[in-house]
Formats: C-alpha cells, sequence, structure tokens
C-alpha cells in the first residue's frame, strides 16, 4: 500500500493482524492438527508441535501481542524453556544437569517456534520474523545426552550379541508358556533398532504384513513421516530372528507385529524397557545406556564409517535430504588416526615403504 504526500510516494507495511500470542499459537495449533488429517503430519508430530507452542505461550505472556516481541523477547523465552525441568522425566531420576533441558530438547523447541513464526509472518501476524535476530541457539552436540548418541562398534556388538543370545539370561524359565517367552520378541527389536534405524515410532506402528520377500531377500516396508514409506532389506540374520519369533508371537489374529505376552501392541515406552532389559545381558566392559534413538544414531554412523553411499544411509533412515544426516552421524573413538593411517594419497608408498620406527 502507498500514500502520496505531494509529490513524494511512501510505501506502508501491509496491515498486521495484531493478533495476541495465544491467539496466534491457537490458530497456528489448529492448522498443525488439520495437517495430520492429510497425512502431511503425524499425530505425534503434530502433538510435538503443539505441546512447544503452548510452552511458548506461557513463557512469552498470552496476553501480548505477537508482533510486539522482538529478537530479545524470543532469546529470553529460549533461555527461560532451557532452564526450565524436563516435565517428562521422574522426579526421583538422577540428573548431572539438574533444571537444565537436554540440548536435543532444546533445539527441537528452537524449531517449533521457528515454525510458528514462519507461518505468522506468511499470513500477516508479524511484520519481521523475529527468530531472524534471535541469538539464543541450542548447546553443540557435545551437550547432547550420551544416551542419545551412536553406541561404539564394541558397544553395539556387545548388545547385538547379548540380543541373539536369549539362553544367557540367568531368570529365563524354561516352563514358560510359549506365548509367554518374549526373549525372541526382545532380540528382534534390538535388531531392527540396531541395524536398520527405524524411529521407533515406525517400530511400533509395524505390522506382521510390513514385512515380504521378493527374490529370496526379506524387506519392510516402513511407513514414515508424512505418510511416506521406504522399503529396506532386512540382513539375513535379522530375517532369521523375524521368521523365529513369528512362531512363538503371542497372537496369530492381531496384525500388530510387536505384541506382549498378553496380546497387545507395545507402546514406545516398552521399547525403551526391551533395550535395558537386553543391556543387562551385556559385559560391563561394553554396556552403556542407548535410547531408540540412540540406536538410530548407531545405524547411521557406524554404516557411514564402513563407507556405505550416503544415499543409501539416507533411504534406510527414511531422509529427504542428505543434509540431514550430519545430525545422526556422530563421531568414533580412534576413526581419524584410521583415516590417516589409510590415507588414499599415500596408499601405494605405504604399502612399499617400511613403518615409521
Amino acid at each position: 500500500m502507498s500514500v502520496s504526500t505531494g509529490t513524494v510516494s511512501i510505501m506502508l507495511p501491509a496491515q498486521v493482524n495484531r493478533l495476541t500470542v495465544e491467539d496466534a499459537a491457537d490458530r497456528y495449533v489448529d492448522l498443525v492438527r488439520a495437517k495430520t488429517v492429510t497425512g502431511a503430519l503425524s499425530p505425534a508430530t503434530a502433538e510435538v508441535y503443539a505441546r512447544d507452542v503452548t510452552t511458548f505461550v506461557r513463557l512469552a505472556g498470552p496476553g501480548r501481542v505477537l508482533d510486539d516481541l522482538t529478537g530479545e523477547d524470543v532469546d529470553e523465552v529460549l533461555l527461560a524453556f532451557a532452564r526450565k525441568p524436563d516435565e517428562r522425566r521422574r522426579a526421583d531420576a538422577p540428573r548431572k544437569d539438574e533444571g537444565v533441558q537436554s540440548a536435543a530438547s532444546q533445539a527441537r523447541f528452537r524449531r517449533s517456534v521457528s515454525a510458528l513464526f514462519k507461518h505468522a509472518a506468511s499470513v500477516g501476524w508479524v511484520q519481521l520474523n523475529p527468530m531472524a535476530t534471535a541469538s539464543v541457539t541450542a548447546r553443540e552436540r557435545g551437550g547432547l545426552r550420551a544416551e542419545r548418541r551412536a553406541l561404539t562398534k564394541e558397544q553395539a556388538e556387545g548388545l547385538i550379541g547379548a540380543a541373539r543370545s536369549p539362553a544367557a539370561e540367568p531368570a529365563r524359565r524354561t516352563d514358560q508358556r510359549r506365548d509367554q517367552r518374549t526373549d525372541i520378541r526382545d532380540a528382534l527389536i534390538v535388531l531392527l533398532l540396531a541395524t536398520l534405524g527405524p524411529r521407533v515410532s515406525e517400530l511400533v506402528r509395524a505390522n506382521v504384513e510390513d514385512f515380504y520377500t521378493n527374490d529370496g531377500v526379506r524387506y519392510w516396508r516402513i511407513f514414515g513421516k508424512g505418510g511416506k514409506t521406504r522399503d529396506v532389506p532386512v540382513p539375513r540374520d535379522v530375517a532369521e530372528v523375524f521368521d523365529a519369533y513369528l512362531v512363538v508371537r503371542a497372537s496369530e489374529r492381531d496384525k500388530a507385529l510387536l505384541l506382549s505376552w498378553r496380546g497387545r501392541r507395545l507402546a514406545r515406552g516398552d521399547v525403551q524397557a526391551v533395550i535395558d532389559r537386553v543391556q543387562q545381558r551385556v559385559e560391563p566392559g561394553r554396556r552403556r545406556s542407548v535410547t531408540p534413538h540412540g540406536l538410530r544414531h548407531t545405524t547411521a554412523t557406524h554404516l557411514l564409517a564402513d563407507g556405505t553411499d550416503m544415499d543409501a544411509v539416507r533411504r534406510v533412515l527414511g531422509h529427504s535430504d542428505l543434509s540431514t544426516l550430519g545430525r545422526y552421524r556422530d563421531e568414533l573413538p580412534g576413526e581419524l588416526e584410521v583415516a590417516m593411517r589409510s590415507h588414499p594419497l599415500l596408499r601405494d608408498q605405504n604399502t612399499t615403504s617400511p613403518p615409521n620406527e
């Protein structure tokens, strides 16, 4: 819009709908949840956005006008969130950084707030996006909880070995009914997470019919984010455990792959309990706590470290962009030393020259 003052024409900004923070958040959350109907967002992801935006409203002040918030105001909100205790943790859980959100939670919250303002700028709720001048960022990757980082090769092999050797479990009962023996199911869960790196939501949503065989190769059709699917070959060792699990599965009538001994589909929290149970059989020197997301990191890290094509790893994990792999590729102890010992520009010389004394 322009206003003429004599011979000078002055451009004025577009009319802004001066919504309060609370009203804008309510409209945005309704839009986000509507995307679950079309499959553009999963219900779980939509609820994460909704929860973060609700937290933003509380920290920013529900009655303030959204367009009045500056980059400094957003910085204050991000810092307040970073110092807020994680309400999803048990009150009695020991923590080294008591009262501080993890780096992953801070980064997720910032992405949620950024998405809110990106939408607000596109529909005229704000003239300028304050995220452009917000300077507070989450802690660097080194602040990521150890449980979410990739296991080393020794730790991963220890976990996989414990999963594949359920007979070593001291408490295993031989008088259990066939459908109450969960050791093979637990082995399948750990092997799928560690070798294919699915999201935990993808794992618990899996059905038996999602696994099929083509030319002698077992595949898992994984239903991922945004209604996207990917067909991933299952390693032969894992396919054998899959076949063994179907024999002792609790209910042949239920379509869900992972069932409790009562015949109910496993929930996300049950998967962590399975990992922890298998970890108890790992040698103490190779044991380290890990989450399902940490096993996703483990898959990406070791496939890439072994020279697997990046695009193949992207397709296994279900990412649309190669750049996303950077978030899942963790450092491995000694990998730089190995890389320099076998430098491609010096490989011929290394094979003919004696080693340095």
